[in-house]
């Protein structure tokens, strides 16, 4: 896959292109500076001075070797000479004639020889003395062996020329690095896996630190280079650059503007190249801890749906709540993680990365995910609670059913003989009904509509055998508090005292007399009959929470039974 890296560096560099004339002017500078005749120091001035018009002065004193100088060589010089300054043609030749008879006699012969070959191309204008010369150039831009004033120092000439021809071959090739570079950057295919990338961006990264240290380097040169060919004129305040130093100082100014927008447009690329390859890696670790995280939170989506026991009494419950509570736990840790990848994810868009069109996407399902887990976890929770609930319920209902019956199995007969006995059998089940409220005992069809969403079959089949024995119970209580008021109006009439009779002295009875029957036996109690109890035989169990049997519980079963009938 390529780069999105956009523009390689090579569109973006700076259009101007640095001189021709001074990328070359090295090579000739070094080569005619190792000759052994010293050509170039010896025949040629480039003293800075210029003519009425403007045009640069370039003067050839008077040199013993000159016809050892190779003609490529001349041509090098002059063509360098000529596009230093101001790059152009030359416009007027002045030769001034030699004072010796000699010299001038081969002058004029050379010169009528040549004269029309030149004048084809250049004018030149034939001069006796140095006084001729003046009356073209004032002395001001003449040296002073032409009878000027103009300072000129030919050494520190070649010396700066040199430095600065060295320069501009360093900040070319430098520039063709940096193209090299960035050429290559906008052509790599980027690698899938995160450690590959992260090795890339650190290679990457390792190769721009160099050239930026090349490209601090040169500016360093570049601006001592230019403090020296600044030093004359900062001695005194009267002291003036040349116009032959000026122009160096002009030359080197441009270089260094030239390499300062160089080294922008590189780190104007670098800062593109590396944010998107950053990016690119902050997209590789996202997409990773994505489906990392989303397989996690699906098995446990999955665990949770299978989680659909609600239990079947209370220590079932309580036992399933501690379970679901450490599937809770560990989802928690994935939660926090999908939360805290969706506000990297966030981070990223707002940071306006390349890949928005898929990370917020990203984003959205790890919130889904994430909300369901949170709701369906809570929706379990709740129907736990719920079941919980019903059954502490339940067995409450149970218990105080068998505390009820309790009760009434321990009022005694002989007690219920006295009016005070039965005021104290009622006042006793008053007060155990009035505890109804304190076990929050619903009736029948409340209870029903608050579980029944809930009751499986085996729930709603315990449910139903403990709301009919509420129900028996209840009228076994009602039964007992209807035969206890009656015995008590009967026992508040009226006794009247009547006088014995003779007759109705008591007779002898036999010894065997036969005991009364059951029913008669219960006709006389105020209490209900075994025949008007719901389940004339009914047992009352204290229930003891039995377990189930299984993988989590022990199976142990405890109960007492109390007979109500005899």
């Amino acid at each position: 896959m390529n780069l999105p890296l956009g523009t390689a560096f090579t569109q973006i560099l700076p259009t101007q292109a640095l001189n021709p004339g001074l990328l070359n002017c090295c090579q000739i500078l070094y080569h005619l500076s190792h000759q052994g005749s010293f050509a170039l120091q010896e025949y040629n001035h480039n003293n800075g001075g210029r003519g009425k018009d403007g045009a640069p002065i370039i003067t050839f004193p008077e040199f013993v070797g000159f016809k050892h100088i190779p003609d490529e060589d001349f041509l090098n010089v002059m063509t360098y000479l000529t596009s230093v300054a101001f790059p152009g043609n030359l416009k007027l030749i002045f030769i001034l004639r030699p004072s010796r008879f000699i010299q001038r006699t081969f002058t004029d012969i050379g010169i009528k020889y040549y004269r029309d070959e030149f004048k084809m191309k250049v004018p030149i204008v034939m001069l006796n003395s140095i006084s001729d010369l003046h009356d073209h150039i004032d002395k001001s831009q003449l040296t002073e062996d032409l009878g000027g004033t103009l300072e000129y120092h030919h050494s520190q000439w070649i010396n700066h020329r040199t430095a600065i021809e060295n320069f501009a071959l360093a900040l070319k090739t430098t520039a063709q690095m940096l193209q090299t570079f960035g050429a290559c950057l906008a052509t790599t295919e980027l690698p899938r896996s995160i450690p590959s990338t992260e090795d890339l961006l650190m290679s990457h990264m390792r190769q721009q630190n160099k050239l930026q240290d090349d490209l601090k380097l040169l500016g360093k040169q570049g601006a001592t280079l230019l403090s020296c060919m600044q030093d004359p004129a900062t001695k005194s305040p009267t002291s003036k650059l040349s116009l032959n130093e000026f122009e160096n100082v002009a030359t080197m100014e441009r270089l260094l503007v030239q390499l300062d927008e160089t080294e922008k447009a590189f780190s104007q690329f670098w800062s593109e190249h590396h944010l998107k390859l950053n990016q690119y890696l902050q997209l590789q670790h996202f997409e990773h801890n994505f489906c990392e995280v989303k397989l996690a939170l699906d098995n446990l989506l999955a665990e949770q749906t299978e989680f659909s026991d609600i239990g079947d009494n209370v220590m079932h419950v309580e036992q399933l709540l501690k379970e679901h509570k450490k599937l809770e736990g560990e989802g928690q840790e994935f939660l926090e993680k999908a939360q805290l990848l969706a506000v990297i994810g966030d981070q990223l868009i707002q940071n306006h990365h390349y890949a928005v069109d898929s990370i917020r996407p990203r984003c959205a399902e790890l919130r889904h995910l994430c909300d369901n887990f949170i709701n369906e976890n809570k929706k379990k929770h709740d129907i736990l609670e719920k079941s919980l609930e019903l059954h502490r319920r339940l067995d409450k209902v149970s218990q105080w059913c068998e505390a009820g019956i309790y009760l009434l199995a321990s009022q005694a007969v002989d007690k219920c003989q006295s009016r005070e006995g039965v005021d104290i059998a009622l006042n006793d089940i008053e007060t155990f009904l009035g505890t109804a409220k304190e076990y929050q005992l619903p009736s029948s069809k409340d209870f029903y509509n608050q579980y029944e969403l809930m009751l499986t079959l085996d729930i709603k089949a315990k449910a139903q055998k403990v709301l009919q024995k509420l129900s028996d119970v209840q009228e076994i209580f009602h039964k007992r508090q209807m035969s206890l008021m009656k015995l008590a109006a009967r026992q508040t009439r009226p006794v009247q005292p009547v006088a014995p009779h003779p007759e109705s002295s008591p007779k002898w009875v036999s010894p065997k007399i036969s005991q009364p029957s059951t029913l008669e036996y219960w006709s006389e109690l105020p209490f209900a009959s075994p025949g008007d109890l719901p389940n004339p035989r009914i047992k009352i169990a204290l229930l003891m929470s039995p377990a189930l049997a299984g993988r989590f519980f022990t199976t142990t079963v405890s109960s007492r039974y109390y007979h109500v009938c005899p």
